[in-house]
């Protein structure tokens, strides 16, 4: 991680910020000198995370689908480093071990999981975001993890229909509330990724035939599977001051996901 970002002294919650993406994107954070306070459902992952990051971060483990979470984790930013400037919530994950999948064969376990995870848990972190930013004043920065499955789907190889639904509804909640809010000074975008290497994506990382598809579907740079470092600039970026004049907007950072036509059918 090379470039500079205008982010220096800036508190930001990660939420979902110990592995992948998330933590990623704190790796650089820190590194471009702001504090952070990163969130995992797991102890393990928090405190690994904070190894890295160092004194200018803190950690908490949490399930971000509980309304708690958040707001414990808002608290933690304020009592540590005496505000909060930026979310960034990242959370979230595949439904398909529990029952996400095509519609016909959703179960309703697999629906409420995926949504609860993907959906609600975004709303949660942003309420507590945007009540800490209006008592504090001043204004503040909402950064929400979508997916270019949320307008751009794939039926071969990633039909899960909850989480579309999740991704598409983190786009018309967040402009919603970018709109409504831009007059205190709170800014609110999505960042898209399309496949990424993380966690998340082993079932795909590990299958030849996505690989395949992945190649023409993702042209750039060779046509390759993502890294959590591609999209960490992007996310700093619209985190940063330099995008102060900036919100409601939806930034797929795809590889080109969302203007090629992937691998046709018959296709070896």
């Amino acid at each position: 991680m090379n470039a500079r970002y205008d982010v220096e002294g800036l508190v930001v919650v990660v939420m979902g910020g110990t592995t992948g993406l998330g933590l990623s994107a704190a790796l650089a954070l820190v590194a471009n000198g702001a504090r952070v306070v990163v969130s995992s459902r797991s102890e393990s992952n928090v405190q690994a995370a904070l190894k890295l990051l160092g004194d200018s971060a803190r950690g908490l483990a949490g399930d971000a689908s509980l309304p708690e979470t958040a707001e414990r984790a808002v608290a933690l930013a304020v009592e540590s480093f005496g505000r909060l400037d930026a979310l960034y919530h990242v959370a979230g994950g595949s439904g398909r071990s529990r029952g996400d999948g095509p519609l016909h064969e959703m179960t309703d376990d697999g629906l409420r999981y995926t949504l609860d995870l993907n959906l609600n848990s975004v709303i949660l972190s942003n309420r507590a975001a945007v009540r800490q930013f209006m008592a504090q004043g001043g204004g503040g920065v909402i950064l929400n993890m979508g997916s270019v499955l949320g307008w751009s789907p794939s039926p071969e190889f990633f039909a899960s229909h909850a989480y579309a639904a999740a991704k598409a509804g983190i786009i018309g909640f967040s402009k919603s509330i970018a709109s409504y809010y831009a007059p205190q000074n709170i800014r609110v975008n999505v960042i898209a990724p399309a496949l990424v290497e993380t966690p998340m994506s082993q079932r795909a990382v590990g299958n030849e035939d996505i690989q395949r598809f992945i190649a023409a579907k993702q042209p750039l740079d060779g046509g390759r599977v993502g890294t959590p470092e591609d999209v960490e600039g992007a996310a700093l970026f619209l985190l940063s001051r330099a995008a102060k004049f900036i919100t409601g907007q939806v930034l797929a950072v795809d590889g080109g996901w969302t203007v090629s036509e992937g691998r046709m059918k018959g296709e070896g």
